[in-house]
């Protein structure tokens, strides 16, 4: 049995043979951080989980290689093609959840109501529908319908009605599609008096018919929230045909939400994968790597607090996020 560094060089070796492409280096870390993710090892920063890698590579260790091949080669050939050829339009649906907590120690009555008030200033349903406009302006959609609503005592939502094209006239007729999406956000700002701490959710939805899909918008929606904790799931649902009449459950190859999200982006949280590949079914979980204790102060500055008091808001403060990000009670 090769050692594992034999086995890392001998992949890396044989993918840049196999596709002669300077963009293949990229390719190669990936196939790295599948190898080294059984034993539990991190690479660049981001652990690496696939329930569907991890089974095949402890049952069948000698066929790690064959298998990793496909996984990572798997279409590529075609990348560079025309588009599919589709029997009709493209009816495929494309989901994706985008959830982000923001966590922030606010000690007093006072100071916790005063943080869901500024949340709900800076993230009142007008800065939201420019959110969304943003969204829906990047993956090429068109906006039908706004709707939009800030509540009382703390929240807002907005919901789009998209389409993927304008609809064309064409004589007498229309052309174009006959698919609908929406797009939609939710604010949760919340706090309770006997932790100190307040949290701020928002969840985006995004759902697509046709050609395309959400996944290009995920650097934007990082950037335009204090994110701590990021929870991504993306979901291809129903079928459409090529020209053939064959099936197609899936337009577009991917191997992880992580892919399309930039790396700098990246460098800043540890990562989870969660993926059921034979269903189509994506998830992504994101957890803030560093925390710099002034910015989760509100209205406090930080040398205004004794080093022991820091230390337990640290100590609050993390626990909250593992809390959030692990979807459990630990503490």
């Amino acid at each position: 049995m090769p050692t594992l560094a034999t086995f890392v060089a001998l992949l890396i070796e044989r993918m840049l043979k196999f596709h002669r492409e300077i963009t293949l280096v990229n390719q190669s870390i990936r196939v790295v951080k599948g190898i080294l993710m059984d034993s539990n090892l991190k690479i660049f920063g981001h652990r690496f989980i696939d329930f569907e890698t991890q089974v095949y590579f402890r049952l069948i260790p000698e066929k790690a290689f064959e298998f990793f091949l496909s996984r990572q080669t798997r279409g590529k050939s075609d990348e560079m093609e025309d588009k599919l050829k589709l029997y009709g339009f493209n009816n495929l649906t494309k989901s994706l959840s985008f959830n982000i907590y923001d966590v922030c120690y606010a000690k007093s009555p006072r100071e916790q109501k005063d943080y869901v008030a500024y949340i709900d200033e800076q993230y009142n349903s007008d800065r939201l529908t420019d959110v969304l406009y943003k969204v829906t302006e990047m993956i090429g959609a068109n906006v039908l319908n706004v709707s939009k609503q800030d509540y009382e005592p703390q929240g807002a939502s907005v919901t789009f009605l998209i389409a993927e094209e304008s609809m064309i006239p064409c004589g007498d007729t229309v052309v174009a599609h006959l698919d609908k999406s929406h797009v939609t956000v939710h604010t949760y700002p919340e706090y309770h008096p006997d932790t100190s701490i307040a949290t701020f959710r928002v969840d985006i939805d995004v759902a697509t018919c046709g050609e395309i899909t959400p996944l290009s918008t995920l650097d934007f929606l990082i950037g335009s929230f204090d994110s701590d904790i990021i929870t991504m799931d993306y979901r291809v649902r129903g079928f459409t045909r090529d020209i053939s009449g064959r099936k197609l459950f899936m337009d577009h190859k991917m191997t992880s939400i992580q892919d399309y999200i930039d790396e700098k982006t990246l460098e800043h949280y540890d990562a989870i994968d969660i993926n059921v590949y034979q269903s189509n079914i994506y998830h992504t979980k994101m957890l803030i790597k560093e925390i710099d204790l002034q910015n989760y102060l509100f209205n406090t500055d930080v040398y205004e607090i004794p080093p022991k008091t820091r230390l337990n808001i640290m100590n609050n403060l993390h626990s909250e996020m593992i809390e959030i990000f692990s979807g459990k009670n630990i503490y």
